[in-house]
């Protein structure tokens, strides 16, 4: 177990959070839930229908949706653009491990795709930009079909005309809540690679080492 969580110590914490934080979620949303119901004279969902509910699934792929984006747009923009001083950059002026062709560098330890070549490299070398490319659309779609079973809820609650799937892509609704968070995220990406010219946070791998100049590009 001591191996376990000194191996796997980030992941861990990081998922309980998620956990933690998800199940704090839907119980407070549940709540209101509740309470808007009563206000309106409906029955109020039990807990376990609240799960299965539009307002739960919107509530929540509208942000995963948002932290995918971010994460594919993050890792695909530093493939090729540069930010001089940032622990979150490649240096500008020489080549990085990272832009090394594993064609030329295969070895026993290398992952399967690499062994094998072909189409399964062509894909595994920008696998981690498509699976969060892939987990964006998923979370999207699951957004917009959460977000018009929550809208035709209170459609009828107010005695409104319900709408489509491909309808609501083209309420405003649907986009208000995509670009709030879409900006957020962005924003927050952005003080990364900015935050990490000047600042620092010693013994994180985010962070450039205290002592080294603004100008230093990389960690």
């Amino acid at each position: 177990m001591k191996r376990l969580w000194r191996d796997n110590g980030l992941s861990l914490v990081l998922f309980a959070l998620f956990l933690l934080f998800w199940a704090g979620q839907a119980w407070t949303g549940w709540l209101n839930e509740v309470e808007e119901q009563r206000d309106h004279g409906a029955t109020p969902p039990s807990f376990v229908e609240y799960l299965g509910s539009g307002s739960f699934v919107e509530a929540t792929a509208e942000n995963w949706e948002s932290e995918f984006l971010q994460m594919f747009g993050y890792v695909l923009f530093t493939v090729f653009l540069y930010q001089r001083g940032s622990a979150e950059s490649k240096s500008p002026d020489k080549p990085e491990e990272v832009d090394r062709d594993p064609r030329l560098n295969r070895s026993k330890d290398s992952p399967g795709p690499v062994k094998t070549g072909g189409w399964r490299l062509r894909l595994y070398e920008n696998s981690l930009s498509l699976a969060f490319l892939a987990l964006f659309l998923v979370s999207f779609i699951s957004h917009a079909m959460g977000g018009t079973a929550a809208f035709n809820e209170e459609q009828r609650l107010h005695g409104g005309a319900e709408i489509s799937v491909w309808e609501f892509f083209g309420h405003t609704r649907f986009w208000f809540q995509s670009f709030q968070n879409w900006q957020s995220e962005f924003l927050a990406i952005w003080s990364m690679v900015v935050f990490s010219i000047f600042l620092r946070q010693r013994g994180s791998p985010e962070s450039k080492p205290v002592d080294s100049p603004h100008s230093q590009t990389g960690e």
